[in-house]
């Protein structure tokens, strides 16, 4: 196979993968939040903590902006910023036990949104489907 066939593939994969995670998080996101902070939840429950740093360049906003949203996460209680133990000029995001929970059941509503479109699937292909999704990731996303 060539590259640019392999290309086409992977951008039309990335781009059906977009449209569902877009579908699942207007599905799923507490009414109170907006898309942006939704996606810094999201990628919290994911990777905590995080710094304001890290949250800017994920979702390619100034720093201000992301503190900014983080501010209005912190008012929600959904998340909190703590002093770095290791470097005291930085501070670290986390997920507050009222934010975990929320995302734990946005999570679930997802999974459930996941099982129901693969309950026709027989259990080899699900499991056909996992390996695959972990060769993707550990060749293409690593």
């Amino acid at each position: 196979m060539d590259n640019k066939a392999f290309f086409e593939k992977l951008t039309g994969f990335v781009a059906s993968v977009d449209r569902l995670r877009h579908e699942l998080d207007k599905q799923s996101r507490p009414g109170d939040v907006t898309p942006i902070q939704y996606g810094i939840l999201q990628h919290l429950a994911l990777e905590q903590p995080l710094t304001l740093s890290e949250i800017s360049d994920c979702f390619g906003m100034p720093l201000s902006n992301a503190s900014r949203e983080v501010r209005k996460l912190t008012e929600k209680g959904l998340c909190e910023k703590r002093d770095d133990e290791e470097d005291r000029r930085r501070q670290i995001i986390r997920l507050t036990a009222k934010g975990a929970q929320a995302m734990g059941e946005a999570f679930g509503q997802m999974e459930a949104r996941i099982a129901d479109r693969l309950e026709a699937e027989s259990e080899a292909e699900r499991e056909e489907l996992y390996r695959a999704m972990e060769l993707l990731h550990r060749k293409v996303f690593s």
